[in-house]
């Protein structure tokens, strides 16, 4: 059995994946809403990019990408909704 990870064959996805983990890491070592929040923002800014490529096709590395951000995009809008309903 390998570790092989599946991809999305999209240069657009694979440049913005780095970014996006980066800042899903951040908000996972965040301590508080309040330290999650601001990465959160950035979250949505990179998967909006996504959401809003020009060359989406009915491809199945398109619809994985888009279905990957829109999940990315709620959970980062959850995060920034409990800082709200935090204060």
């Amino acid at each position: 059995m390998t570790d092989e990870q599946p991809s999305i064959s999209c240069p657009k996805f694979q440049a913005q994946e780095g970014v996006v983990t980066g800042l899903t890491q951040q908000i996972n070592a965040a301590r508080t809403v309040a330290e999650k929040a601001p990465k959160a923002e950035e979250l949505i800014e990179a998967v909006e990019e996504l959401l809003d490529c020009s060359e989406y096709e009915e491809s199945l590395d398109c619809q994985l990408c888009h279905n990957f951000s829109q999940l990315r995009k709620k959970t980062a809008e959850l995060i920034l909704k409990a800082g709200r309903l935090a204060r």
